[in-house]
């Protein structure tokens, strides 16, 4: 068997960060809404049910990290998965969590 030990690290720390980001509880909320829709700052807001300040830490941290990404109409930002790995994660986890959960256009 022929291994690429340095691609197989990288991947690994990618996953690694994913998890990280998935294990808060709020985060996953956020990841979890986004899933069917991007959405705007005020509707994550009210879904996740956090202070705008708190809410914008998670949001950067995301953000930073390459998991979302973010659009602007006018004054109005809106959040959207950006990441295919973290897409596919959360189908699974969406799908046994999450799907009765949300409606689409919340």
């Amino acid at each position: 068997m022929n291994v690429d030990f340095e691609k197989l690290e990288e991947n690994v720390k990618a996953a690694s960060r994913l998890l990280k980001a998935l294990s808060n509880e709020k985060r996953l909320m956020i990841i979890c809404s986004l899933y069917e829709q991007e959405l705007c700052v005020g509707d994550i807001e009210k879904l996740v049910n956090l202070s705008q300040s708190a809410l914008s830490q998670h949001l950067a941290r995301l953000r930073r990290d390459g998991f979302v990404k973010t659009r602007r109409d006018a004054q109005t930002i809106y959040y959207s998965l950006n990441d295919p790995a973290t897409r596919s994660v959360l189908e699974c986890l969406y799908n046994y969590y999450c799907k009765d959960c949300l409606s689409k256009g919340c």
